[in-house]
């Protein structure tokens, strides 16, 4: 079973930038990578997806801010955030992504928080 572990995030002022780490415990080239992302009292969402060829998904709120990366021979997803907003406060976790859902079980996700 692959887990996954999230890291890289803290606490930014707006405008600032942060880059999170996926690392997962297997192989992950078979896959597609997706980074989610819940606030307080919302539903988890899909915020950037990069598939087995390594081309890049966007939801309209991150893209042109956020870009997704994947290096398959080290098992990890990363996350560059740009010009952060407060409203990208977040719990964010990465996951393997079908047509369907996630393929993996969820880590515990890295904490990314937007304020003065």
């Amino acid at each position: 079973q692959v887990q996954l572990v999230e890291s890289g995030g803290g606490l930014v002022q707006p405008g600032g930038s942060l880059t999170l780490s996926c690392a997962a415990s297997r192989s992950i080239s078979s896959r597609n990578m997706g980074w989610y992302r819940q606030a307080p009292g919302k539903e988890r969402e899909l915020v950037a997806l990069i598939n087995t060829g390594s081309t890049a998904n966007y939801a309209d709120s991150v893209r042109g801010r956020f870009t997704i990366s994947r290096d398959n021979a080290k098992n990890t997803v990363y996350l560059q955030m740009t010009n952060l907003k407060p409203d990208d406060t977040a719990v964010y976790f990465c996951n393997g992504k079908s047509n369907y859902g996630v393929v993996f079980s969820w880590g515990q996700g890295t904490q990314v928080t937007v304020s003065s």
